[in-house]
């Protein structure tokens, strides 16, 4: 799989129905996991919630989206990330060290519950990026 770029846009708790709107519009391939399926629900509210949803289009548009968990605010207006992902390990962890080379870090870039590696963060122009590698160790 090449490495892609796109954007990740997070939700007050309507991902769901957003991703499926998107859908409605471009049209494509829909996946959607829940906080629950992965046992990561910070709480009961949040079993049904979207932890991870893609919209992939014939036209080649990827689009991700996530509910916003528990102690991280939803700020309309900048409720979005730009999201790499793929299986070049090197390739995204070079990314990843120069994008939070003088950023912060909110999740550093290690193994997650759902398996591939993963980190977030906000480099020092401000954007925020989330960077995902499938299927490595960590």
């Amino acid at each position: 799989m090449a490495t892609r770029l796109n954007p990740y846009l997070s939700f007050a708790g309507d991902a769901k129905q957003a991703m499926e709107f998107y859908k409605s519009v471009f049209g494509g391939t829909l996946t959607s996991h829940t906080f629950g399926e992965f046992g990561g629900a910070p709480s009961e509210e949040y079993t049904d919630k979207i932890m991870h949803s893609m919209l992939e289009t014939g036209s080649g548009y990827t689009l991700m989206g996530a509910d916003n968990p528990p102690g991280m605010e939803h700020r309309p207006g900048t409720n979005f990330s730009v999201s790499l992902s793929g299986d070049d390990a090197d390739e995204l962890r070079g990314y990843w060290e120069k994008l939070s080379a003088d950023g912060t870090v909110a999740v550093p870039l290690e193994k997650q519950m759902w398996g591939d590696v993963f980190g977030m963060c906000t480099d020092a122009c401000g954007i925020s990026w989330l960077v995902n590698i499938t299927g490595t160790d960590a």
